[in-house]
């Protein structure tokens, strides 16, 4: 079996979460230096796209190719969200991400990547217009949130499965409103939501109203016009999303 080495050095992350260390150390190096880090971080976050205007946040696997279906697709449903008139936010890495953004630039408009530091050597990828790396997972996830209409997820692995649930609990507990989340590629995603329906639903875990807070979908054109219908009228959507949050009201009294 092929021995990999460790990491050569700790990302600021790691440090944050490390667990409590007594040992006396600079200034620099404290839990009290890195929340200092964190407000900056999401200062110049807000100060970079504080006027991006109406845009798109689109997940999904940093492991898809060029050339391969998922990408390809990726790349026709950011162009013609472009043409709609929406900008495209990303992670800034390679696969989905890589194709969103190239689908930004091919329509004209902003594309940007919001990368992350990781405990090896990565760069945003070509074809992103504004990009920021950030030291924080949870600082880059409000700015992969805060400016985008709605959310479009392709298949991912346990990074897009955490942001496609931030996401979903947001919606469902009303800190986020008409907010509409697509789920591509059906076959991908059945298991999960096969799961969601037998099991946690079942089990009382979440409401019959959560199970509406995204649609799945296999259509370059149905994902561009669920958002748009949904940004356009938006009665539906905000019905749908009151109800989630009522339900989540409901259970949170009787306990």
């Amino acid at each position: 079996m092929e021995q990999t080495s460790p990491p050569k050095w700790q990302t600021e992350d790691e440090r944050l979460l490390a667990g409590p260390n007594l040992e006396p150390m600079p200034f620099h190096q404290t839990d009290t230096w890195r929340i200092f880090r964190v407000m900056g971080e999401l200062v110049e976050g807000v100060d970079m796209l504080a006027e991006l205007g109406p845009a798109v946040t689109i997940f999904g696997s940093a492991r898809v190719k060029a050339g391969e279906a998922q990408y390809e697709t990726a790349v026709t449903i950011a162009r013609k969200l472009g043409e709609a008139g929406f900008n495209i936010i990303t992670g800034g890495g390679p696969g989905i991400m890589e194709a969103a953004n190239k689908g930004a630039k091919e329509a004209g408009v902003l594309s940007v990547g919001l990368n992350i530091e990781l405990p090896f050597e990565q760069h945003l990828n070509p074809y992103v217009d504004i990009g920021k790396e950030f030291h924080y997972f949870f600082t880059r996830k409000v700015m992969l949130l805060k400016y985008a209409l709605a959310l479009v997820i392709f298949p991912g692995g346990f990074g897009t499965l955490d942001e496609t649930f931030e996401s979903l609990t947001l919606i469902q507990t009303g800190k986020i409103k008409n907010f509409p989340v697509v789920l591509f590629d059906s076959v991908y995603w059945a298991g999960l939501v096969d799961w969601l329906n037998q099991t946690v639903l079942a089990q009382g875990k979440i409401a019959p109203a959560d199970l509406e807070l995204f649609t799945i979908t296999d259509s370059a054109e149905e994902t561009c016009d669920i958002i748009l219908r949904a940004l356009a009228v938006p009665e539906k959507r905000v019905s749908q999303e009151q109800e989630a949050v009522a339900e989540t009201r409901r259970a949170y009294k009787a306990e």
